[in-house]
C-alpha cells in the first residue's frame, strides 16, 4: 500500500468518524440520554461498522490502532455540548448530511481496506455496506428503534451501488483519488434523493386474515 493510499484511507475514516459521531451524538440526544450515553452511542455508531469489517479481516479494529478515533468522537461531543443551539439549528436544516456524509466516507474505506487485503470485489462490496451501515443498526438497538436501514429510505443499498461503482472503476484502473470522489458522491446522491422523494424498497407483506397481520403487527 502507497503512503498517498494510506493516508488517504486514514482521513476518510477520521472524517467518517467525526460525521457518525455527530449523528449519533444527536440522536441520543434526542432520547435524552447523559453526557456518556451520548458519546457511547456516538462512538458506537463511528467504530461499529469498520469493527465488524476488520474482524471479519481478521486484523486489529482501526480504533484500537491510535487514539485519535476515541479523540474525535470526544471532540464531536463537546462541539454538541458547548455550541448546542447552533448544531441544533444545523443539524435540523440539514437532518441527514452528516449520517450521509458517515455512510459514504465509510463505505468507501470498507471497500479500500477489503481489496487492500486481497478480497474479491464482491467480498469488497459487502464489506462496504457493511463498514457503511452497521454503525447505524448499532446505535439503532442502543436507541431502542427499529434499525433505519430496515424500514425506511433506500439507505444500504446506496452503499452497494456506490460500491459496485467503486469496483467497476477499480477494475478500469482509474486512479484510487478519482473513484473515491465518484464513489462519494453516488452514494450521496442516491441517499439524499431517497430521502427527499421518499425512495424504499417494496415492503414484505404478510399473507393470511387481516386479524392475524393485525396481531403480528402489535407484537
Amino acid at each position: 500500500m502507497t503512503a498517498d493510499y494510506a493516508t488517504l484511507q486514514q482521513l476518510i475514516e477520521f472524517v467518517g468518524t467525526f460525521a457518525f459521531a455527530i449523528s449519533g451524538i444527536r440522536m441520543a440526544a434526542a432520547k435524552n440520554f447523559d453526557w456518556f450515553g451520548g458519546y457511547c452511542c456516538g462512538f458506537a455508531v463511528a467504530i461499529g461498522g469498520g469493527t465488524i469489517r476488520d474482524l471479519a479481516l481478521r486484523t486489529t479494529p482501526f480504533w484500537m490502532t491510535t487514539p485519535d478515533y476515541v479523540i474525535c468522537t470526544a471532540i464531536a461531543l463537546v462541539i454538541v455540548i458547548l455550541f448546542e443551539e447552533h448544531v441544533n439549528r444545523i443539524y435540523n436544516m440539514f437532518l441527514h448530511i452528516f449520517d450521509t456524509l458517515g455512510l459514504a466516507l465509510f463505505t468507501i474505506a470498507g471497500i479500500q481496506k477489503s481489496l487492500l487485503f486481497g478480497q474479491p470485489y464482491w467480498v469488497a462490496i459487502i464489506m462496504g455496506c457493511i463498514t457503511g451501515a452497521a454503525g447505524g443498526v448499532i446505535r439503532d438497538i442502543l436507541l431502542n428503534e427499529v434499525p433505519l436501514i430496515f424500514r425506511k429510505e433506500i439507505y444500504a443499498m446506496a452503499c452497494v451501488f456506490g460500491g459496485m461503482v467503486y469496483v467497476l472503476l477499480d477494475y478500469l484502473q482509474v486512479e484510487v483519488h478519482v473513484s473515491s470522489v465518484v464513489t462519494f458522491f453516488v452514494v450521496c446522491i442516491i441517499r439524499l434523493l431517497a430521502v427527499q422523494y421518499h425512495l424504499s424498497l417494496p415492503i414484505l407483506r404478510q399473507k393470511g386474515n387481516k386479524n392475524d397481520a393485525n396481531k403480528a403487527k402489535n407484537q
